[in-house]
């Protein structure tokens, strides 16, 4: 069995205009939330193997502060350029690239790939786009992440940082 984790960037901020898009960091809101979704995974005892991230400040920062409530060493994340702006075929090709040693993958990035790479891998797709800090968790029955396609695949849960407080 795989176990993926499709993470959505947190809030970022629009207040520095000189900054290109990949170099926004995230505001306040997204640093809270960051590490309220990683205190949410570890509640649910996540032990990742591995953790690929988007370069762009953002999803790194997101990356780091998941990270860091979940044990996982801030030093082994690694850092796929293809993931930023990227379309959901591209990502499902970095997914299916994955190591079969790691049966446990993060991989944090962005909108609106996330969402089009879990609605392509799930029978029934998600009703809204994924909000920042989101978090899919699928699970496939393969032992191999070459393998990983729709059949195979459940939706184990999903959650974001104001799931219930109708935003």
């Amino acid at each position: 069995m795989k176990t993926l984790f499709l993470l959505r960037h947190a809030k970022s901020s629009w207040s520095f205009d000189e900054l290109s898009d990949s170099e926004r960091p995230l505001n306040d809101r997204g640093r809270d939330d960051s590490p309220r979704m990683g205190q949410a995974l570890a509640g649910r005892a996540v032990r990742l193997d591995r953790l690929v991230s988007s370069p762009a400040v953002r999803a790194l920062s997101t990356a780091t502060l998941v990270a860091r409530e979940l044990g996982f060493p801030s030093a082994d994340i690694v850092v796929e350029p293809a993931i930023y702006q990227a379309d959901a075929p591209t990502l499902l090709a970095l997914v299916r690239a994955q190591p079969d040693g790691a049966a446990a993958v993060l991989l944090t990035g962005h909108n609106p790939g996330l969402t089009e790479l879990t609605n392509a891998l799930l029978p029934a797709p998600l009703t809204t786009e994924m909000p920042t800090a989101a978090v899919a968790c699928l699970r496939f029955s393969t032992e191999r992440w070459a393998d990983v396609r729709p059949d195979n695949a459940e939706l184990y849960f999903y959650d974001f940082p104001r799931k219930g407080s109708g935003q």
